[in-house]
């Protein structure tokens, strides 16, 4: 790479803290260049209702046993339902490209986010219909870290569509894979 092309790079980026101190939106900023597929996480509620929020932070944990890791949001209601006690479960939905409104539907602050999206009970888990991936998980491991908690669900059900994947990518989801 020559001088002045390194130069110019060099002035696009900018600091985020020095002396270890980052600012949360400094590190909000840097992540947003991080490309994710993104998903909802469901859950029932003590009332007997379904919840749901939209996730980022989603990954495989293990294949043995098969798991997946979860990072919510303390305040949201569905990780208060998730990390209310042992045996419960709850769902992760992997969404595909077109299911960018559903991904904005549960990425809102309404308090029935399920009133006019296409879903059904699977057990204890409140299920969407037509996502590509859907997971059931019995919650393992909890670890609380910051203003969120990361979860370890142990996917006890899982089923598998082709479909193309809705990416996340400088907080827009209208970003697709290849040509």
């Amino acid at each position: 790479m020559d001088l002045r092309r390194q130069e110019k790079q060099q002035e696009r980026q900018r600091e985020c803290g020095t002396g270890g101190a980052v600012s949360g939106s400094a590190f909000t900023e840097a992540m947003s260049r991080l490309v994710s597929g993104v998903a909802v996480v469901s859950a029932r509620r003590g009332d007997g209702r379904p919840s749901g929020l939209l996730v980022s932070s989603v990954c495989s944990y293990s294949a043995a046993p098969p798991s997946v890791l979860v990072a919510l949001a303390r305040t949201s209601r569905t990780c208060r339902e998730i990390t209310a006690g042992p045996d419960v479960y709850f769902g992760v939905h992997l969404l595909a490209r077109s299911h960018a409104a559903l991904a904005r539907t549960f990425a809102g602050s309404s308090r029935d986010k399920f009133a006019d999206v296409l879903w059904d009970w699977d057990g204890t888990v409140p299920r969407l219909a037509g996502v590509p991936v859907y997971a059931k998980c019995r919650a393992g491991a909890v670890l609380p870290h910051g203003d969120h908690v990361i979860v370890v669900g142990e996917v006890v059900g899982c089923t598998v569509a082709e479909d193309d994947p809705l990416v996340y990518f400088r907080r827009r989801l209208d970003w697709s894979l290849g040509g």
